[in-house]
């Protein structure tokens, strides 16, 4: 496909039917209901099913369902709307269920407002759910690493068998760019026929998938067979940005929207002289702490700048192992840092460092 102006919530819901999604169940919530309404048309144009769920509850287990047959499923909400499916998402990683998630994220706590936020990273990275289960978690930071994210989640929730999230603050979802979808990138990578429901013909007997393992020696090495799963995922699907942090005596460390404000904040400065540079997870799950370790032996100080309290921050400080001193600076309620604020907050530290 060309590269088209888009609006953010419809290109991703396009790049999904790009990928092979043909199947969608969902609930209308602001800043994301254009992804449920352009699936409702789109998907009769392909051969899916779209289907408006009675609630987020509702949705997530009819996704848990369709997952279970081994097809590319998704659904999309926005935070309290994803508060509702986690029970359904601690079934899908029990029982192995490949399945993609969006999260256009609005301020909060609670029912908030309707504006952009990074309010739902602890969620996403740390709390999905009950259990011992981690999703893997994509954090794009333009409409075009949007439409990349999505369909290479699909791949990889087929690819693992495990749930994967993908969060957009509201600025991300409601902005229109000029984007390229890759077309016809849905092969299946599951191999369906050695697990999912269905195929008794090709399989010769039924299979059954389910999370509930009563006896508690089985479900521990079930559980081991995840932690193992999560290992792998973590050695091999890390992705990092890093600008200009090779000489850097202060890195700011951002995700989302606030990592592309970041960058023009490093332009700037970097235009007066000084030394900074910016590192910016794209999947903040499995996190990128490599990269981050990686600073240790040049970096002063790293910066960390979020749209809420701090809730990154203290994967960074886990990450740099405490050796490099981290400061926060955020905003919250539906209130993003601006250029100037980050600025002068990086002024700040390299007076200090004098």
């Amino acid at each position: 496909m060309e590269r088209v102006l888009m609006k953010g919530t419809e290109a991703i819901a396009e790049a999904a039917v790009q990928a092979g999604c043909k199947y969608f169940y969902g609930y209308p919530i602001t800043p994301q209901s254009e992804i449920p309404e352009y699936m409702s048309k789109r998907l009769f144009e392909v051969g899916g099913v779209y289907l408006q769920a009675e609630s987020e509850v509702a949705a997530s287990n009819m996704i848990l369902g369709a997952g279970a047959t081994g097809e590319r499923v998704m659904t999309s909400s926005s935070s309290p709307g994803v508060s509702l499916m986690a029970e359904a998402v601690s079934y899908m990683a029990g029982q192995e269920t490949p399945v993609v998630i969006v999260n256009v994220m609005r301020a909060g706590p609670g029912l908030g407002g309707i504006l952009p936020s990074q309010g739902d990273y602890n969620q996403a990275a740390h709390g999905m759910a009950h259990g011992d289960f981690k999703v893997i978690v994509f954090a794009p930071g333009s409409l075009q690493e949007a439409v990349d994210m999505v369909q290479k989640a699909f791949d990889l929730a087929q690819i693992y068998r495990n749930p994967v999230l993908v969060i957009c603050d509201g600025v991300i979802g409601q902005i229109m760019e000029a984007v390229e979808i890759p077309e016809g990138h849905g092969k299946n990578l599951s191999n369906p026929v050695e697990w999912a429901c269905g195929y008794k013909k090709e399989r010769g007997r039924r299979n059954i998938i389910r999370s509930l393992i009563l006896d508690p020696e089985a479900l521990e090495r079930h559980n081991k067979k995840l932690e193992a799963k999560w290992k792998t995922i973590c050695e091999k699907e890390t992705a990092c940005e890093k600008y200009l942090t090779d000489d850097a005596e202060v890195v700011i460390s951002a995700f989302g929207t606030v990592g592309r404000i970041a960058r023009s904040v490093v332009q700037n400065l970097r235009a007066e002289g000084y030394k900074i540079g910016l590192i910016r997870p794209l999947l903040i799950s499995p996190f990128p702490n490599s990269d981050f370790e990686s600073l240790i032996p040049t970096c002063k100080h790293i910066l960390d700048t979020e749209m809420n309290w701090g809730q990154m921050e203290h994967d960074v400080r886990n990450a740099v192992k405490y050796q490099i001193p981290v400061s926060f600076y955020g905003r919250s309620g539906g209130m993003c840092p601006s250029v100037s604020e980050i600025e002068d907050e990086c002024r700040k530290i390299f007076a200090g460092l004098k």
